[in-house]
């Protein structure tokens, strides 16, 4: 009981110390992004942003697999266990990570804005056309060097086990013939699971995979890759689920 207050306590602090962080953060780092035309500041303020939310409430990470830190055009494709997910994916895969994520999260405000201006491509899959138009702006991105961060489940597990893939991301992947990374990130539902707004500290572990090319596949291909994708995700999760491994801190 005395631990649930407590990380109670710590949950609302740091939500109000981040929701400060935004308000001078964004304003800031985007009319520097739009004045000098430097995005950078945004991945910058961003990373920053990530690590002190962890922080303060007790999230540590260790990556396990190949780094792909400054590598261009790459694809990363993870499992989604709870919202510590993505400032934890953000900050350790990559230095400018861009995301395919959901539309509703546009509506935020100030968020929205970053978003765009950084170039997070935001996907509404209730709307095909709108879809679509998403995949493409993703597919050229990609194509012009940037890497993107792709959740296929939509939305978090509340079991642990891989939900249905989505597969609009794979279909950016293809359309940039850029290779796809499997990512498996463990140990967030202990912190924070779906419906509750209390985070605990926890040790979040995040394994990488070898590169899945897609050089030469086609549309018709995209069941097979995401079986192949999902495959590698499953086996990377079976690894880091391992007791050794997960507290061998």
């Amino acid at each position: 009981m005395l631990s649930t207050i407590l990380a109670g306590a710590r949950s609302v602090l740091a939500y109000l110390v981040i929701l400060l962080y935004i308000a001078i953060a964004a304003p800031l780092g985007i009319v520097i992004a739009l004045v000098f035309r430097w995005k950078q500041v945004l991945f910058t303020l961003g990373h920053w942003g990530a690590w002190l939310a962890l922080n303060l409430v007790g999230i540590r990470y260790r990556v396990i697999g190949p780094e792909y830190l400054n590598t261009e055009s790459i694809v990363f494709c993870s499992n989604h266990e709870s919202n510590v997910d993505p400032p934890v994916l953000f900050n350790a895969l990559h230095k400018r990570l861009h995301v395919f994520y959901k539309a509703e999260l546009h509506k935020f405000p100030l968020m929205g804005t970053v978003f765009d201006i950084g170039g997070f491509i935001p996907v509404d899959r209730a709307n095909r056309e709108k879809a679509r138009v998403s995949i493409e702006r993703g597919a050229a991105s990609i194509r012009s060097g940037n890497s993107f961060l792709i959740f296929p489940e939509g939305t978090r597990s509340r079991t642990g086990d891989l939900l249905p893939f989505k597969k609009g991301g794979f279909v950016m992947a293809l359309e940039a013939q850029a290779p796809i990374v499997p990512v498996a990130i463990c140990g967030g539902r202990s912190s924070m699971r779906k419906g509750s707004p209390i985070v605990r500290p926890a040790t979040v572990v995040v394994r990488t995979g070898k590169p899945i090319p897609t050089v030469g596949l086609k549309y018709a291909d995209r069941n097979k890759l995401i079986r192949r994708v999902r495959t590698e995700i499953e086996a990377l999760l079976a690894e880091s689920k391992n007791p050794i491994i997960h507290n061998g801190e």
